[in-house]
């Protein structure tokens, strides 16, 4: 799945880059949408990303693509690959500037792990 933000005045840190903060929540957000369109009726929280390194600088105006794919599933959780990578609108061009792995866990109406819906057995 694919979604895409543009960097505005308000995401940006006092020297003018993207606040990293800002790019961790629209990962987060892009990240639920997916698993949640992917797995209807099941409830989704975040548990955790693997890795935070932010490899490239990313400027006011800069339109961001979010690349998401299911890498891992499990009987409770489910693990994706997500790339941002900034498109160049002078030359098409797109970068790669992060990339993590978001896991999710589902969960029952009480907060306790339950199957995910259509895996149970």
């Amino acid at each position: 799945m694919e979604n895409y933000k543009l960097v505005l005045p308000e995401h940006l840190n006092h020297y003018g880059f993207l606040f990293g903060g800002n790019l961790l929540k629209w990962i987060d957000e892009v990240s639920y949408i997916a698993v949640t369109l992917d797995y209807p009726g099941c409830n989704f929280v975040t548990v955790g990303m693997d890795k935070v390194e932010f490899r490239k600088s990313i400027r006011g105006g800069t339109i961001l693509c979010f690349v998401n794919e299911k890498s891992r599933i499990g009987e409770t959780s489910i693990e994706y690959t997500v790339n941002v990578y900034k498109d160049t609108i002078e030359t098409g061009e797109r970068i790669i500037v992060f990339s993590t792995h978001i896991t999710f866990v589902c969960l029952d109406e009480n907060g306790q792990k339950k199957l995910i819906c259509g895996t149970e057995k």
